[in-house]
């Protein structure tokens, strides 16, 4: 780590830009209580034996003593002496003077010697002591005695230098090349017998106190493991108290430094305010404040009112002030679900700041579509007699049973993201194992089962299972859902920044879709007609236009297709109502069209190089444009904050889960403003959690891009995954 600069400001009315300097930053100090660290600091985190003097900015090698004789001009006989500051106050330089006599003194060593604080902090120098043969038994024995401490000492120091903090093991372990917490494992052997010790009590504590399972593969596990055993015996757990009060209140701040984080990316990119509401076990409304940017989803906090007095001027009034604590320059727009009172609380917040927008759940959108396909006649038959099927072989266990045999134990119900989505996800199940569902109902199993075999609900399912006509109405479900849930798998997910591929995306399900039932004319009026009601009625904002304008990935290979020059023309329209929007300038927001316009081209310094060209297609919209688009700053700042946004509320549902497990009747005791902590640190936890496991598989290549239509399978929507 070198010295930097952090600019807090990278765009609209943030704060002014603050000088960073290393010499104040606590991580550049050993926790140490030595008075030489007031004067100096490691200015190279890789190289912690050298520190940096604060007066004449030297490097001292060796640790802090030596640093100290470098401030004291003081030599010591046996050590490494130091040049002295020739800047260094002679009020400092008397100080730590005084400082090293005294500490001499106490420690009975011979000549000026001192706590040698290195990377750690806490190793001692060695004394070398000179030993005389007028010197008593008794004494020498002391020495020996003092030797041995010391050398313990530095011992463990060395022990404590080499050893990595509980983070860094872990996270080390599910790096890349996880070899060094390999080898650092090889250290410390252990029997067979050890390990399944330590398991068995592992076990009984989860099967005791009915834990989840899954916990296991939570990261703050592993590293509550991890410094356990750095610890060693003897450690007692944290009281019932201290997790209450003092241990929430230390989790909070650390939780509260993972926003500062988040912040760096609100002020370069923008965000997007998320807000939705949720009622808990008590039936108390809970409205919940997420914000999202390309750092992940951040929650801030919730707020407990009436779901009746939740009128649009009080929801509008709790928005903006989140939004005042943010920053007003960074909220690009508020992202609520499609219930009346949060479209009217949008438009009302857009009245009053005009350069926000309010954006309504994507997500919600797509499920609006879903449901009302389901309403189509062709289409709730069908999803109704898959229903029978499933519900049937789950009732009845030897049933369950053979068709466990016959699919490899693998499940016909699945769980979606939501309850559409899961008609269509279990219809997609039962044609992937229309075969071994066939094979159980001609099978000796069921035709020995004259109860079940006979019954009428029984030879019902049989029917349809034996039909061909049922599974040809699956078939025209899936390619008619597929498309429509390949976009939600898109908008669902805050990986990535879905706003530039949304409208992409919906037209490409669009085309799929028709081509897909073109020999049913009226059903594909009849769905076509669902797809653009609900899509200009919910999801008709400019946004999406202009997001997908300054895609390069797309709008450039659109332009190359005469047959979509108006559509092109359209996009551009849309960006030019986007900018009048946000830009209030007029003379900036000329500048930004002349820029657009060369951008639109493919001309300019910017966007005519080799480089631009060949990662149009390589590189994420958001990545392009801080890339190449330095030279066009104005254009780069507003496409930044557009192509970075998220398209749905999807982050407040996933924070439900987590609202579930804590707003509930057996902590009813404890005082919300607790509950509010609790919920912010674990949510917050959690997510850091998730991103930094998805940046460790985008390392190790195993993980693909949900933004790729191609490959998102129909197996990628179930939930959980």
């Amino acid at each position: 780590m070198t010295d930097q600069t952090v600019n807090s400001a990278a765009g609209g009315n943030g704060p002014e830009p603050e000088q960073y300097d290393p010499s104040k930053d606590p991580k550049r100090k050993a926790k140490s209580g030595d008075p030489g660290w007031k004067y100096g600091y490691w200015h190279d985190m890789n190289r912690r034996d050298r520190i940096r003097c604060t007066f004449c900015g030297t490097d001292v090698h060796a640790g802090i003593a030596r640093f100290k004789r470098h401030l004291a001009g003081a030599s010591t006989k046996g050590k490494k002496n130091s040049i002295k500051c020739k800047k260094v106050p002679e009020a400092v330089s008397k100080k730590m003077l005084d400082f090293m006599k005294a500490y001499a003194k106490k420690h009975n060593m011979p000549g000026e010697s001192d706590k040698e604080d290195t990377a750690t902090g806490d190793e001692e120098e060695d004394a070398t002591a000179t030993q005389t043969s007028s010197r008593t038994t008794a004494k020498r024995k002391a020495e020996t005695v003092q030797t041995e401490l010391h050398t313990q000492k530095a011992s463990r120091t060395i022990a404590g230098m080499i050893r990595k903090t509980p983070e860094e093991v872990i996270e080390l372990r599910h790096s890349k090349n996880p070899s060094q917490a390999a080898l650092n494992a090889g250290c410390f052997k252990r029997t067979t017998e050890d390990k399944d010790r330590v398991d068995d009590h592992w076990a009984a504590f989860f099967y005791a106190n009915a834990i989840p399972f899954n916990v296991t593969r939570s990261r703050a596990f592993e590293i509550a493991l991890e410094s356990t055993g750095q610890y060693g015996p003897g450690y007692i757990p944290p009281t019932i108290h201290a997790l209450r009060l003092p241990l929430l209140v230390e989790a909070k701040k650390k939780t509260h430094a993972l926003r500062e984080q988040h912040e760096l990316a609100w002020q370069e990119y923008g965000c997007t305010l998320m807000s939705d509401g949720w009622t808990d076990g008590r039936t108390r409304h809970l409205v919940n404040f997420l914000v999202n940017s390309p750092a992940g989803t951040f929650f801030i906090d919730s707020v407990d009112i009436p779901a009746l007095v939740a009128s649009k001027e009080l929801l509008a009034d709790l928005m903006e002030k989140r939004i005042n604590d943010i920053g007003r320059g960074y909220v690009v727009q508020i992202c609520t679900d499609n219930g009346a009172n949060y479209k009217a609380a949008g438009r009302l917040l857009t009245e009053r700041i005009p350069t926000l927008w309010w954006t309504p759940c994507a997500a919600h959108c797509l499920n609006l579509m879903l449901e009302a396909i389901c309403k189509i006649k062709q289409f709730s038959e069908c999803i109704t007699n898959g229903k029978r099927v499933s519900t049937f072989i789950y009732r009845h266990g030897k049933v369950l049973d053979e068709m466990r045999v016959k699919t490899d134990n693998r499940d016909l119900v699945r769980a979606g993201a939501t309850r559409f989505a899961t008609n269509f996800l279990n219809l997609q199940s039962l044609h992937k194992h229309r075969q071994a569902l066939k094979e159980l109902f001609v099978g000796d199993v069921w035709h020995s089962n004259k109860k079940l075999s006979t019954s009428p609900v029984g030879q019902k399912v049989q029917e349809d299972v034996l039909s061909i006509s049922f599974w040809n109405s699956v078939e025209t479900c899936m390619k008619v859902s597929l498309p429509l849930l390949r976009v939600l798998r898109i908008v669902d997910g805050d990986e990535k920044p879905a706003m530039p591929e949304v409208m992409a995306a919906m037209d490409y399900a669009k085309e799929r879709i028709k081509a897909a039932i073109d020999d049913k004319p009226t059903l594909v009026k009849k769905v076509t007609e669902i797809v653009e009601d609900k899509w200009e009625s919910q999801m008709g904002v400019k946004l999406y236009g202009a997001a997908l304008f300054l895609n390069p990935n797309r709008i450039y290979g659109l332009k190359a297709k005469p047959e979509k020059a108006r559509y092109c023309q359209r996009l551009r329209h849309m960006f030019n109502e986007v900018l009048l929007h946000m830009e209030p300038d007029d003379d900036k927001a000329s500048v930004i069209s002349r820029l657009a316009d060369d951008y639109e081209r493919g001309e300019g310094e910017c966007f005519s190089s080799k480089l631009a060209i060949n990662d149009r297609t390589k590189k994420s919209p958001l990545l392009w444009w801080g890339a190449y688009g330095g030279l066009a700053y104005e254009l780069q700042h507003l496409a930044k904050h557009i192509v970075s946004l998220c398209a749905s509320a999807s982050g407040c549902e996933r924070n439900w889960s987590c609202f579930q497990n804590i707003h509930s009747k057996k902590r009813n005791r404890l005082e919300f403003q607790r509950l509010n902590d609790l919920s912010y640190v674990q949510y917050n936890r959690k997510n850091a959690d998730r991103f930094q496991k998805i940046r460790e598989e985008g390392s190790k290549g195993t993980r693909s891009d949900p933004l790729v239509l191609e490959d998102i399978s129909p197996r990628r929507l179930t939930m959980g995954q």
